[in-house]
């Protein structure tokens, strides 16, 4: 459907607001991180006076090629380290790790293909991957989906007749947040805390909140700390915690997005007179019905459909007296 004048105007002020929001994170990021890098390299450039001095046979030449190699076997997942792990990168954990990273896009970037071949495969494997994960993600979304309106069908019957339906909304996704942070973030952040010696409490939520919303910068990397014991499986309870968390945070999108209010993307894809329609109906309590896909019952088939009532009242505030009307609709 066409964009409207006020639709389109709506997107070119999003779009510049959101230029601002860049610009203005980037100097946040610029001023915090800045004064540490330049500390960071006066410390190297002391560290490599002082290895020069006390190594007068070694040429400064020698030991910038030697720096180099360690940089760009480092950039590569290959660590010259005397004390890393003997565990090599690509055994079979790691490896089932590192194609989760890719399907999942997640892509932190520590390890990558050294040979061309793999290159090669790597970019195939990615081109089926990734649409078969967001099936497969997508897939478990609407079966969490399921339990997901109960909750907020039991949560209108219990409060519906004292608070408008877009409250109990907010109150639903609430819920849905704290479930998504306590089992998560903040409960395996305490685990990863436990088993990594060199991370504390932040850099493990750090890690899980950077990895469940796919940014995947790989500065934190579990299971890659010198004699990490039982490496492989460690990398694979891993890779099962990152599918888990992903498919939980598309949950959490998929309830806040359902709640018209509170979805903007509505202001730049429809008309003026559809997106208010859309508010209403979802103020009225008609939007008990996430996604796309269909909220239904076990054991029930298409030929039947659930009637549900809700409690409806006007924006107009009526008096407490007056009887509420019961409006009824079907969930398909």
């Amino acid at each position: 459907m066409a964009l409207t004048t006020r639709g389109l105007l709506r997107l070119f002020l999003f779009l510049g607001g959101y230029i601002i929001f860049l610009v203005l994170g980037a100097t946040v990021f610029s001023a915090i991180e800045s004064p540490e890098e330049l500390q960071k390299v006066q410390d190297l450039r002391k560290l490599r006076a002082d290895f020069l001095k006390n190594h007068p046979s070694v040429t400064d030449q020698a030991l910038e090629e030697l720096i180099s190699e360690i940089v760009k076997a480092s950039n590569r997942g290959v660590s010259a380290a005397r004390n890393a792990s003997g565990e090599p990168n690509w055994s079979f954990g790691q490896s089932l790790f590192f194609s989760s990273t890719v399907v999942t896009t997640i892509g932190y970037g520590h390890v990558t293909p050294l040979s061309r071949s793999g290159k090669i495969f790597c970019m195939l494997y990615a081109m089926v991957g990734i649409p078969l994960t967001l099936v497969l993600l997508s897939a478990l979304v609407e079966r969490l989906l399921i339990p997901t309106v109960w909750l907020l069908q039991w949560l209108n019957s219990r409060l519906g007749h004292l608070y408008q339906p877009f409250n109990i909304r907010l109150l639903h996704l609430f819920i849905i947040v704290l479930i998504l942070i306590g089992l998560f973030l903040l409960t395996p952040a305490a685990v990863f805390a436990t088993l990594e010696p060199e991370w504390d409490y932040l850099d493990s939520l750090y890690y899980c909140f950077i990895s469940l919303t796919t940014i995947g910068l790989g500065d934190y990397i579990p299971g890659d700390s010198a004699n990490q014991p039982y490496r492989p499986l460690y990398k694979i309870a891993t890779t099962g915690y990152l599918f888990l968390g992903i498919t939980f945070m598309m949950l959490t999108l998929a309830v806040f997005y359902d709640i018209p209010q509170l979805n903007l993307g509505l202001l730049f894809s429809s008309s003026d007179e559809t997106n208010m329609e859309k508010v209403r109906l979802a103020g009225a309590g008609m939007g008990l019905q996430y996604g796309a896909g269909s909220v239904y019952s076990p054991g029930d088939d298409n030929s039947h459909r659930q009637v549900v009532r809700v409690r409806s009242r006007r924006d107009d505030s009526p008096s407490p007296d007056e009887a509420p009307q019961m409006k009824e609709f079907q969930l398909p």
